[in-house]
């Protein structure tokens, strides 16, 4: 992540610990132009910082995060974001996605982040007690193609990749089937650019709660419906072993914290 030269200088005389914090809520001051409408004919670049709350500090991070809002809005700010919250999981968890055309957008300034740089420092970072933050790529040719209007939830599986061609053989031949089967793929695949965790993760989007009851055949019985059992079966088993590990979290959108 780049930060800018006043922010650099800044964290100089902090801890390292500190400047971990510091170094992830800074996003929240220096978030380059961006839109959160999905495009199904682009690829673009997808910022994640994930935000672990000291335990019993929520509402003084919303809080916090609440006056930073403000304070963006009040300085004009034309900048915009999306925070989800975590519903499973080890802490409490929020992440902040926003989205870049490309990396050149990282070098863009905003004097309206600039201008609420201090609320961050005082009313934010202070109630977190870790953070993590991913460069993801969308990919749009196996992905959803309607975008996300509407929709408040987000189901989102990870995977750790120890074989990508074979990973990538199987996300492109299920996908499309998926799409020639039902006229559309579920959700929307990013690979992610260097870290530690997941390789890839692919999000898909519910209305609501309700919408997470409703019956639907899984990717893998859609698959055997087209091309049988012997096959479904074996592609299965290739992507199985593809994989290192694989996990899901379910993520529901944070309106008031979200800057749209």
């Amino acid at each position: 992540m780049k930060i800018s030269k006043q922010f650099h200088e800044h964290l100089i005389n902090t801890s390292d610990m500190c400047k971990t914090i510091l170094l992830t809520a800074c996003f929240l001051l220096m978030l380059p132009t961006i839109t959160q409408a999905q495009d199904a004919e682009e690829s673009f670049i997808l910022d994640l910082t994930e935000f672990t709350i000291k335990q019993g500090q929520d509402t003084n991070f919303t809080d916090g995060v609440k006056k930073w809002n403000k304070c963006y809005k009040d300085s004009k700010g034309t900048n915009t974001w999306n925070v989800w919250h975590r519903l499973q999981g080890k802490g409490n968890v929020y992440v902040l996605s926003s989205r870049l055309a490309n990396w050149a957008d990282m070098d863009k300034k905003d004097a309206a982040a600039k201008e609420c740089r201090t609320i961050a420092i005082s009313s934010i970072i202070p109630h977190i007690e870790s953070s993590e933050y991913n460069v993801t790529r969308y990919m749009p040719e196996p992905s959803r193609k309607a975008n996300m209007e509407g929709m408040s939830i987000v189901w989102v599986n990870s995977f750790k990749v120890n074989d990508f061609v074979a990973f990538n053989e199987v996300l492109k031949e299920v996908t499309s089937t998926i799409a020639k089967k039902e006229g559309a793929n579920r959700g929307y695949w990013y690979s992610i650019m260097g870290g530690e965790g997941a390789d890839y993760f692919i999000s898909t989007p519910f209305k609501d709660f309700a919408d997470l009851d409703k019956d639907t055949d899984s990717v893998w019985k859609v698959y055997e419906s087209v091309h049988g059992k012997s096959k479904a079966q074996d592609i299965r088993k290739k992507f199985n072993a593809s994989l290192e590990d694989a996990w899901s979290y379910t993520y529901t959108l944070v309106e008031d914290l979200s800057m749209n």
